[in-house]
This record gives C-alpha cells, sequence and structure tokens, in this order.
C-alpha cells in the first residue's frame, strides 16, 4: 500500500473514532477540556472510580458514567492525534496535497468529526503540544469551506501553513499567535484582534500608497520606493513603514519615468515639462536640470555602470547623457518614431527601446549602430526590459502580447498572451525567473519564463497598470496605476495558486433561492453557478449558453432555474439534478431579463428584439409576445399578485402591462435616460425603477405618479431590491456602491463600499438579513444588513478591559455593521473592515509592519494605556 494512503487511512480511523460519541455529550466534554488544561483533565481520568472529582466539574451531567468512558474515548483519540504525523508535519506541503484531498473527500459531511478539528484548533491556545495538529485543521477546515464566522479563537497558536481564503468575520482572535502563516485573501471583518502576536505572515498585498503616479522604481537597496506623480513631483516612500520620506517638486508638467542609479545616490526622473532632473536622494535637494528634448519624455534608465543617462522623447529621439558631465554625449535620431521605452544590457552595451512604429531597436551604444529592429508587434510598443544575465529581452505592446527576444539573434523565443488590453510595463525578477507585466485591463501578471505559463496575477487595481518594478531582492513587486494608487505586492504570497471556485468574467444577475440556502449567479463567462450560501461552497454549475449570462430566476417553489443570455435563449434548469428542463430559442436578439410569476406557472423575458414573452412552464411553449414599439426592454418584474408585469425600456420609460389581457395598462414616464431594472415592492404599491439618469423612481402603482425620485449614485444605476419587510431598497451602481434607501422618507440609510468594478446585481435573501451583490470585478458579495444583533463587545468594554480612556468614537458606531460576511471569487481579497486591534504585532516577514495594510482596509487601530498617556503628555 502506498505510503500517502495508508497515512490517510489511519488518520481518517483516528478521527472517525469521535462519531461513536452522542453529539450533545460530545459538545458538552469539548467544553470541559477547554474550560480545564488538558494536563488536568488527563489526571482527572486517572483518579479513584467513584467519580466524585468528575461530578463537580460536570454538575449538569446526568449520566457521570457515560460521560466518564466518553472522556477516555475522546482521550484516547487525542494521544493518537498528538503522536501521529499530523502533528508533527506541515499539511499545507506539496506532499500532502493527495493525502489532504482524499481526507477532505471522507470528512466533509462528516460533522463530528469538523467539531474535533475546531476543537484541536482551540487546544492550541491552552497546549503547546497541539501547535501543529491545530495548525493542520485550521488549514483543511478551511479548505473545506467550514463556517468558522462568529467563533472564538483567542489565544489559539498557529504555524507554518496557509489561511488563503479563511473567513473569519466577527470572530474572536485576541491574544492569538500566528507564525509563517498565510494570511492573503483572509476575511477579518469586525474580528477583535486584541494583544495578537502575528509574524513572519505572508500576504500578496503589502501597502497601498494613494497617489496617481506613472512610474515607480525601488532604490539599489530596496528601502525606497520612487513614485513619479501627476501633480508634477517625485515621491519617496519608505517600504518598511509605508511613510512618505520626500516629496520632490520642481518639475511644471506631469513626472512620465523615474530611475535610481546604480549606487542609489542620485534620482532621475523624466517629465511632460520636457526636462530631465536630478535628485540627492539623501537629502532630498534638486542637484541639476538636463534639457535637450523638445517634447514629453516617456522613459529613462541610467546604465548599469552608472556612467550614461539614457531619454526618450515622443520627440522622436533618444539623447544619451554623461552623468558625471551632465552633458549630452549623442542622439539616436534615425527614422524612429515616438520613443515610449529604453532599457540598457546588464553589461551597459548595448541600448533597448520601442516606439509607435511598432519596432524594437537594439542600439550599440559604443558605436551608434543599429544591431538588430525587432518585427513582431502589431502595436505601439509601450515597454521593454532586459533579463539579468542580458540573453533575453521582453517586450510589451498595445496588441495585448508580451514577447521574448533572443538578444544574441534577434529571433523572438516565446509570446505571452493572457492580457485582455495594453501591456504597459514589463519587468524580469532579479532572478530572471519570472516576469512580470502590468496592463491595461486592471491585472498584474506574473509569468515564468522557462514554460511561458502564467504562475499567478494580482488584482486590486480598478484602473490600467501603468509601471511595474521588482525590489531588488525579488520578494516585493510595485505597481502603479490610474485608479491613484500604487501597490506593493508580495511575490512570494503572490505565487502560491489556491484553487477557488469562482467566475472567470463580470457577474450580471444573483437570485436567492426561496429557502435562502442557495444564490444563483449569471456570469459573462457563460456559465450559471449555485453557490452555499453559508460557506460559499459551489455546489452547481451549468454550462450551456455561448454567451454572456445577463439574467437568473427561480421559480417561486425553487425546483426550477431560468437563464436568459446574450445568445438570444432561455434555458430552463432543473435545481436538484442540474439538467436543463426547457430551451426557448423565439428571441431574435438578446436576452436581457426574466421573471417567474408568482404562482410559477410563467416566466416573463425581455429582449433586445423590442419584445416581452410569456412562456407556460409546464409545456414550454410560448403563450404569448407584447410589442414594445420598437424599443429594447432592459428589465420584467411580475406584481407580487401577478396580474401585472413592469418593463424597464430604453425609451426612458416604465411600461406595465395587464398579464390577463396581455395588453399595456400604463406607461410611466420620467427618466431622462434608459431604464434598466425595475422592481415590485412586496405589497404591490410601488414600483421603483433604476436608470441610466443615476436615479431610482419610486412610482405609486394605482395612479401611476411619482411618489419620489432618490438621488445618490454618480453613475448608472444597474440594479435594485426591495427587502422583504419592504422599509429598505437596495441598489447597485456602475459607480461602485451598493447604496439603502429607507422607502418611507426616501433617504440613503447606508453606503455600501468594497467592489472594485461596476455593482451589476443586488438581491435580498428572503429573510431580508443579507444582501448579496455582484460586480464586473468577477465577484459576489454577501453582506450583512441586518441590525446589530452580534454579542460582540462594544468598544467601550473591550477598552475599558485594558484601561484605555474611551473618547467618545464608539467601535460600534464607527464601524458599518453592513460587512461582506462572505466573499465568492477566484481571487484573493483581504478584507479587515471594522476589525479591532489594540496593542500586539502585524509583521511579514521582511518585517514591514502590516497595521497599516489593516487601517487601509477599514481596520480601528486603539492604542495602549502608556501610549495613550505619552501622547496626552
Amino acid at each position: 500500500m502506498n505510503q500517502n494512503v495508508e497515512y490517510e487511512e489511519n488518520l481518517y480511523k483516528i478521527l472517525a473514532q469521535i462519531n461513536n460519541i452522542d453529539d450533545q455529550i460530545l459538545s458538552a466534554i469539548f467544553e470541559i477540556f477547554k474550560k480545564e488544561k488538558i494536563q488536568e483533565c488527563e489526571g482527572l481520568l486517572t483518579k479513584n472510580e467513584n467519580h466524585n472529582q468528575l461530578e463537580f466539574q460536570m454538575d449538569k451531567l446526568k449520566e457521570v458514567k457515560a460521560y466518564y468512558n466518553n472522556i477516555k474515548q475522546i482521550k484516547n483519540v487525542i494521544s493518537q492525534i498528538k503522536d501521529h504525523d499530523f502533528n508533527k508535519n506541515n499539511y499545507n506541503s506539496e506532499i500532502y496535497i493527495e493525502i489532504k484531498r482524499k481526507l477532505i473527500l471522507k470528512i466533509s459531511q462528516e460533522q463530528k468529526i469538523i467539531e474535533l478539528l475546531i476543537f484541536l484548533v482551540q487546544l492550541t491556545a491552552i497546549d503547546n503540544q497541539f501547535v501543529q495538529c491545530g495548525s493542520n485543521s485550521l488549514h483543511i477546515l478551511i479548505e473545506m469551506k467550514v463556517d468558522l464566522t462568529k467563533k472564538c479563537f483567542e489565544n489559539i497558536k498557529i504555524l507554518n501553513t496557509s489561511l488563503i481564503g479563511a473567513n473569519f468575520a466577527r470572530c474572536n482572535l485576541s491574544g492569538s499567535e500566528f507564525e509563517n502563516v498565510d494570511i492573503s485573501g483572509v476575511n477579518l471583518n469586525e474580528t477583535q484582534l486584541i494583544n495578537c502576536k502575528w509574524k513572519n505572515l505572508r500576504i500578496n498585498e503589502l501597502h497601498k500608497f494613494d497617489e496617481l503616479s506613472k512610474s515607480v522604481c525601488f532604490s539599489h537597496d530596496g528601502a525606497i520606493l520612487a513614485t513619479g506623480s501627476s501633480d508634477d513631483s517625485i515621491c519617496l516612500w519608505d517600504v518598511k513603514t509605508g511613510q512618505q520620506k520626500f516629496k520632490l517638486k520642481g518639475h511644471t508638467s506631469y513626472v512620465e519615468s523615474v530611475c535610481f542609479s546604480p549606487d542609489g545616490s542620485t534620482l532621475a526622473s523624466g517629465s511632460d515639462d520636457k526636462s530631465i532632473r536630478l535628485w540627492d536622494v539623501k537629502t532630498g535637494q534638486k542637484k541639476f536640470k538636463l534639457d535637450g528634448h523638445y517634447h514629453t519624455i516617456n522613459q529613462i534608465c541610467f546604465s548599469p555602470d552608472g556612467t550614461t543617462l539614457a531619454s526618450g522623447s515622443d520627440d522622436q529621439s533618444i539623447n544619451l547623457w554623461d552623468v558625471k558631465t551632465r552633458k549630452k554625449k549623442s542622439k539616436i535620431q534615425d527614422n524612429i518614431n515616438s520613443v515610449r521605452t529604453v532599457c540598457f544590457s546588464p553589461d551597459s552595451f548595448t541600448l533597448a527601446f520601442g516606439s509607435s512604429d511598432y519596432f524594437i531597436r537594439l542600439w550599440d551604444v559604443k558605436t551608434g549602430q543599429q544591431k538588430f529592429k525587432l518585427d513582431g508587434h502589431t502595436r505601439y510598443v509601450e515597454s521593454v526590459c532586459f533579463s539579468p544575465d542580458g540573453s533575453t529581452l521582453a517586450s510589451s505592446s498595445d496588441d495585448k502580447s508580451i514577447r521574448l527576444w533572443d538578444v544574441k539573434t534577434g529571433q523572438q523565443k516565446f509570446q505571452f498572451d493572457g492580457h485582455t488590453s495594453f501591456v504597459q510595463s514589463v519587468c524580469f525578477s532579479p532572478d530572471g525567473t519570472l516576469l512580470a507585466s502590468g496592463s491595461k485591463d486592471k491585472s498584474i501578471c506574473l509569468w515564468n519564463v522557462k514554460t511561458g505559463q502564467q504562475d499567478s496575477n494580482f488584482l486590486g487595481h480598478t484602473c490600467s497598470v501603468n509601471s511595474i518594478n521588482f525590489s531588488p531582492n525579488g520578494t516585493i513587486l510595485a505597481s502603479s496605476s490610474d485608479d491613484k494608487s500604487i501597490r506593493l505586492w508580495d511575490v512570494k504570497a503572490g505565487k502560491q495558486k489556491p484553487t477557488f471556485d469562482g467566475h472567470t468574467s463580470a457577474i450580471s444577475s444573483l437570485c436567492f433561492s426561496p429557502n435562502g440556502t442557495i444564490i444563483a449567479s449569471g456570469s459573462d463567462d457563460k456559465s450559471i453557478r449555485l453557490w452555499d450560501v453559508k460557506t460559499g461552497q459551489q455546489k452547481c454549475i451549468f454550462n450551456d449558453h455561448t454567451s454572456t449570462v445577463w439574467s437568473v430566476c427561480f421559480s417561486p417553489d425553487g425546483a426550477t432555474l431560468a437563464s436568459g443570455s446574450r445568445d438570444k435563449s432561455i434555458c430552463l434548469w432543473d435545481v436538484k439534478t442540474g439538467q436543463q428542463k426547457f430551451k426557448f430559442d423565439s428571441h431574435t436578439s438578446y436576452v436581457r431579463s426574466v421573471c417567474f410569476s408568482p404562482d410559477g406557472t410563467i416566466l416573463a423575458s425581455g429582449s433586445d428584439d423590442k419584445s416581452i414573452r410569456l412562456w407556460d412552464i409546464k409545456t414550454g411553449q410560448q403563450k404569448s409576445k407584447l410589442d414594445c414599439h420598437n424599443y429594447t426592454i432592459n428589465s420584467v418584474c411580475f406584481s407580487p399578485d401577478g396580474t401585472t408585469l413592469a418593463a424597464g425600456s430604453v425609451d426612458n420609460s416604465v411600461q406595465l402591462w395587464d398579464v390577463n389581457t396581455e395588453t399595456q395598462k400604463s406607461k410611466l414616464i420620467g427618466h431622462k435616460h434608459f431604464v434598466e431594472t425595475v422592481c415590485f415592492s412586496p405589497d404591490g404599491t410601488t414600483l421603483a425603477s433604476g436608470s441610466d439618469d443615476y436615479s431610482i423612481f419610486l412610482w405609486d402603482v394605482k395612479n401611476g405618479q411619482l411618489k419620489s425620485q432618490l438621488n445618490g449614485h454618480t453613475s448608472y444605476v444597474r440594479s435594485i431590491c426591495f427587502s422583504p419587510d419592504g422599509t429598505t431598497l437596495a441598489s447597485g451602481s456602475d459607480d461602485k456602491t451598493i447604496r439603502l434607501w429607507d422607502i418611507k422618507t426616501g433617504q440613503q440609510k447606508s453606503k455600501l463600499d468594497g467592489h472594485i468594478s461596476n455593482v451589476r446585481s443586488v438581491c435580498y435573501s428572503p429573510d431580508g438579513n443579507t444582501l448579496a451583490s455582484g460586480s464586473w470585478d468577477n465577484s459576489i458579495r454577501l453582506w450583512d444588513v441586518q441590525k446589530m444583533k452580534s454579542k460582540v463587545k462594544s468598544s467601550e468594554d473591550l477598552l475599558a478591559q485594558q484601561k484605555i480612556p474611551f473618547q467618545g468614537n464608539s467601535f460600534s458606531k464607527n464601524v458599518n455593521s453592513h460587512i461582506p460576511i462572505l466573499l465568492i471569487s477566484k481571487q484573493t481579497i483581504f478584507q479587515a473592515q471594522g476589525a479591532l486591534i489594540l496593542d500586539g504585532q502585524f509583521l511579514n516577514y521582511q518585517g514591514i509592519d502590516l497595521r497599516i495594510l489593516f487601517k487601509q482596509r477599514g481596520s480601528s487601530i486603539w492604542e495602549s494605556q502608556i501610549e495613550f498617556q505619552q501622547k496626552q503628555n
């Protein structure tokens, strides 16, 4: 038998012994073990047989002897686990992948074993002998997507593992100790983090600086990051602390490029003001100004030997400057177009540059002669970079491709395709094994140079990525973007590739099942997926549509799901089996919206073919076609009594149709642009409509009069949904926000931020406690929108425990109670909104203080009593 199989089967047999214990007894005994140190519990079991000691410990338990035997059994299980490989080695390592996979398949539905694993995690708080098995247990629980929210993990000790994608929302992690743990994509929303000791952490994003920058560059020692800004300045940032060291002013227009000299003493900057400036890094003072170009300077680059500075410009020339004398040594101007990028080879003998004529040229610096002209790109060449050994040149282009060239022969070696828009910047890692690329598609990719495969990617920017640069030790990647941010990414953590379920493109539509346990999503990736609302686990995927799925809707009994697509078809799916029941192909253009009647017998669909169609669910036949007078229908919705159908149209109106007579009852006019979405209130008296005019209208259904107008969004309103009690309306917009409106007053109650792209769909759960949102950022978020009912202590109580003066800005008031409690995404997105941090440390393996990142993500960081008093004195 394979050793891996032996390990897995042996571990399962040990864990499965717990299944013999009654549920209530198991929970009670776990509580006893947690309250008493494990050694004391073991000692208790060796005492005399009259159980008098046990009766005191278990005064609420009637069957003392039964509990005594069960405690012995649990003690035996724990003892076996303590001696097992599970408590000695890291199950996050590659050699345990198959063991872990098979184990998860066996235990994923065994609740008692899951309870045991949670107990082993909590056991680390009282006994250091179980730290490794507790760490492995937590890792496996996260891999299984077990619901860990709102749990007490106080004082736990976790070591050498991955917690990628863990959901600790509203947990108590105070006093916990983490070491060498990957926390990428962890949800720490409203988590208590008092006096934690987290060190040697790994996380894919380290810092975020708020600045619109065109260029980023690390100093030779990696301690400083220089950024060139659109406000005509240059900033120098301390990489470790995230603090700004200097802001250098002197340019009179955008700073397009920055570059450190090899010795780190000088920073060069090139600008839209046509000048180059040299700055003293130590003092922040300007040393010299170099003039010679008569148009924007796009990029500058020091030669590795530090003697020459190259500058490429829109004036169709490259100047080579003598760094020592600050004089122009030579000018390259030989039938070249606008020069977008320049880069020296590691030996300083060759200069590569790319231009708007789609060519890359390799230039002999010494002779001034062209060595090669590289032809392959079909649009502007935006960036070039030599590999550290000088044998390969990477280039990126507006043709969305990255190409690798053999410097010796001038031949193309590889082409990397994957970006969906212009590739603005490429950079080799210092060891030459990775190539990073930043694109206008908002993403950063890491490519394996040897295999040509994409190793990983970083998502977080909401606009075009302009520039990327590796730190000298290759552990950090800096990026700048048009979203006015500069981000630092942990390369090592970013290369971790957990397999998360999720859509690969924008989310277009969401719908809760009638019992609230499942949420369906339709996407631009042509698929429909069903998700477990509690854990985010993917339950099913429907693949039949050949284009974007724009609308999904559950039947009232939850047995059927309807989907409408850009492929002009409507599909009906059996939710239980995942099989397609019917496919309707009568529409002649995109199907924008589908909706079941309240009795489930009719499905309505709205289309770009300017019609609404009603379908008989039982027969699968079209019942009727409603002519909408040559205007696309974006949204359809039945009234609660099923007698009226509302339709939002691109003629800026809302149409109300009588379902029985199939005639138009009225037309509601008032919006100034397309009506994207319509929704009836639960009592049927009010109809809400959202429009491209950024507004939401509330209409009186009976008389067709406008009751109120809700203003606040700053872009198209794509989706609206009433809460089940009818008191609140949720809206999602292209402004990336979700807003909650008080129907009675017409006032905005809350604004939910978190998505990094357009919000295309919002949907309330049947109980009204949860709001789901789907976005063009490819993610689904579930928000807790109920009033705060949790037993998490207020900031006043927590601060009083720590003897810290309360200053009146309550944690419970500061923190938006509407937090994302679940994120469904293929990407790892770190969340810490409303987390309470007091004392302790949060350091990554490079010594970077991650509290800055926590604060940027919405955490509340409180001072210790000593720090508070020092600042007051």
